[in-house]
């Protein structure tokens, strides 16, 4: 019973350490954490693919896909233009290999959106924090982290 109270513990004091780290960060900050938690998911969902653990796969990538989702829905569409509409569509992409990984159990599809999403971090890390969400639109695009 006591690890039971520990495990709780911890699940509760992860979630107001993410809460806080959301609380006082940037509209850049927020998006490196989407993309580090997109990142976590899909490299989890592998693993859950080696052990054959198909549900925590099932939920690992529904959870992916969720902040992919989040991601498109963050994107503004009127003043990113064009970046913005490349990084929709491969967002969108990336989230229909995401279902097709899961329907077919397959990690070489998990890879291919891990690759993915790496380039957009790497892409989005080197922008500097002081730009605006539709300046660092164009500095990952510029980056080559869209199609």
């Amino acid at each position: 019973m006591a690890n039971a109270n520990i495990v709780q513990a911890l699940q509760h004091y992860k979630s107001v350490g993410v809460a806080s780290a959301v609380e006082g960060a940037s509209p850049h900050r927020l998006v490196q954490m989407l993309l580090d938690g997109a990142i976590a998911r899909v490299v989890a969902a592998h693993g859950c693919v080696t052990r054959g653990e198909t549900a925590r796969k099932g939920e690992n990538i529904g959870m992916a896909i969720s902040i992919l989702d989040g991601l498109r829905g963050s994107l503004d569409m009127e003043a990113g233009g064009e970046i913005a509409s490349n990084l929709d569509g491969l967002y969108e992409y990336m989230a229909r290999r995401l279902l097709e990984a899961n329907m077919k159990n397959d990690p070489q599809l998990l890879d291919e959106v891990s690759g993915l999403l790496r380039q957009i971090k790497r892409a989005w890390d080197a922008i500097p924090q002081s730009l605006g969400p539709q300046d660092a639109q164009g500095a990952v695009a510029a980056k080559g982290a869209t199609p």
